[in-house]
């Protein structure tokens, strides 16, 4: 008994390292994105917006299973890439609503 429970909690302590160590694509694609002037992002987004209408009209009954799988991964990214650029805005808390809401209503 005692050896399972020490290779569970040292299985755990390798996945979690692992896990930790792994770098995040997240990150570049901020970073990448911070670096973009207006212009670039709204091209970017052109761009984006031409590949998916593409895929979508493309005819996916002759792909292999494993082509079908990379489209998607490929439609994914890009949905992550077009939120990460399309970023923008303001954007309020639900404490900043009910303040305003507050502040209204003592106004008025």
């Amino acid at each position: 008994m005692k050896n399972k429970s020490f290779l569970v909690v040292c299985l755990l302590l390798v996945l979690t390292s692992t896990i930790q160590a792994m770098p995040s694509d997240k990150a570049a694609l901020h970073e990448r994105i911070t670096r973009m002037t207006d212009a670039e992002k709204m091209a970017r987004l052109e761009t984006i917006k031409a590949r998916v209408e593409t895929i979508r009209d493309m005819d996916r009954s002759m792909l292999s299973r494993a082509e079908r799988k990379e489209l998607r991964k490929e439609v994914r990214s890009l949905n992550q890439e077009a939120r990460a650029v399309g970023r923008g805005g303001v954007y309020i808390s639900l404490g900043g609503i009910l303040l305003i809401i507050l502040i209204l209503i003592l106004i008025l």
